[in-house]
């Protein structure tokens, strides 16, 4: 598998992917301009889209409706590393999602490949080619 990754100046750097160019830049406080999201928040970005992708995909397979549930993520920084320490994705169904799947979302939610890849600590090397 491979992703380019092009250089666009300034702060502003897209990776290039499946015919998508996926934009990113910085805030202005980091040399920026703004006009992106930053490559750190599509990270984060896609741990919780990916899970609510299993939750979604749960629910069409059962034929209950999405509507009503929401999926919030927070995280907690530390302030000496500037390093994420913890992520929290809460789930809040709504009052009538059938109680015998409760906890079945929450398993297809943790079937999330970004979500299994963090927690497998894969090797990322920078190589000179």
């Amino acid at each position: 598998m491979a992703m380019k990754i092009v250089f666009q100046g300034g702060a502003k750097v897209a990776a290039e992917h499946h015919g998508f160019s996926i934009q990113t830049d910085q805030p202005e406080k980091y040399g920026g301009t703004g006009t992106a999201a930053a490559p750190f928040d599509l990270f984060l970005a896609s741990l919780g889209t990916c899970a609510a992708f299993f939750i979604q995909k749960f629910c069409q397979s059962r034929e209950i409706p999405t509507d009503g549930i929401e999926l919030n993520q927070t995280w907690t920084v530390d302030p000496a590393t500037h390093l994420v320490t913890d992520i929290k994705l809460e789930l809040h169904l709504p009052e009538d999602f059938p109680e015998k799947y409760k906890s079945a979302v929450i398993r297809a939610s943790e079937q999330c490949s970004v979500k299994r890849t963090i927690e497998a600590a894969p090797t990322i090397e920078t190589v000179l080619v």
